[in-house]
């Protein structure tokens, strides 16, 4: 892991670089956040000051602040979101492209149906009826965006299944289990790995896009989605308060991006 890290590109350190910062400050916000996340501190978008650092939102709370703990919430639900949806998607991918006939005629025909509906659109209507806490956020997004995973593992599998060492242990008489973890799964990782990559950064910028239209998470828990939403009239007076925590999006997801290229390059067999 070591002679791989020292071999990575320049772009990959970097990415790697921005990601472990947006990690660290999630994990020690507490520890690093000048005021609590919800207290009222100062005036309504004060400028930055030895006080504020980068002044303060439309309630008079440190932004700061907000974004320490926005970035720790953020990032934390976008992990458990993409983590669930991979487990299932690959899960059920893999058992599809193993078992086949009408298991995977009935999984693949139910994923087409839930593909059928824009994503967004989907999302909204049962964010709209169930409401918006947290596991239902959770759990409605990672079941969408499973469907994805579920295609790629599928794929992968369906060329892994038909290799000479799945058969030979099918002849063995392994069992579907068996085969899913000992043959498929390690040779499936790759591609996974670059994909959770990029689903986690779909999943970031999604749960963003619900804060923002104010289905994502709930104040007064900070979010950068919802940072945006509730300081866009700063922008009518000149104040640029909603284009940081914008940035901060577009930064960690750039970040992220630059580690995929470089897994996908890996798992691609290409060299220089």
């Amino acid at each position: 892991m070591l002679k791989l890290l020292r071999q990575s590109p320049l772009s990959a350190r970097i990415g790697m670089g921005i990601v472990m910062l947006n990690i660290l400050v999630a994990l020690f916000a507490p520890l690093i956040a000048p005021y609590g996340e919800t207290s009222v501190v100062g005036d309504v978008w004060e400028s930055s000051s030895a006080k504020f650092y980068i002044g303060t939102d439309h309630l008079g709370r440190d932004l700061l602040t907000r974004m320490i703990y926005g970035g720790r919430n953020t990032i934390a639900l976008a992990f458990i979101t993409t983590a669930i949806s991979f487990l299932l998607g690959s899960f059920l991918g893999f058992v599809s492209a193993v078992k086949g006939a009408w298991t995977d005629q009935l999984l693949s025909r139910a994923v087409d149906i839930i593909m059928a509906f824009p994503t967004l659109i989907f999302a909204l209507m049962i964010l709209s009826v169930l409401g918006s806490s947290i596991p239902t956020l959770i759990f409605t997004i990672a079941i969408l965006d499973s469907t994805r995973v579920y295609r790629l593992s599928r794929a992968v599998a369906m060329d892994i299944e038909v290799m000479e060492f799945v058969e030979a242990a099918r002849l063995r008489g392994e069992g579907l289990w068996w085969l899913i973890r000992h043959e498929i799964l390690p040779n499936a990782l790759p591609p996974l790995v670059a994909e959770f990559g990029l689903r986690f950064c779909f999943v970031f910028l999604f749960i963003a896009s619900l804060s923002f239209l104010g289905l994502g998470l709930q104040p007064p828990l900070a979010d950068w989605g919802g940072m945006v939403r509730e300081n866009s009239g700063a922008i009518t007076f000149g104040i640029f308060i909603p284009l940081i925590p914008a940035g901060a999006i577009a930064f960690l997801t750039v970040g992220v991006n630059l580690i995929v290229d470089w897994f996908l390059h890996l798992s691609s067999g290409l060299h220089e």
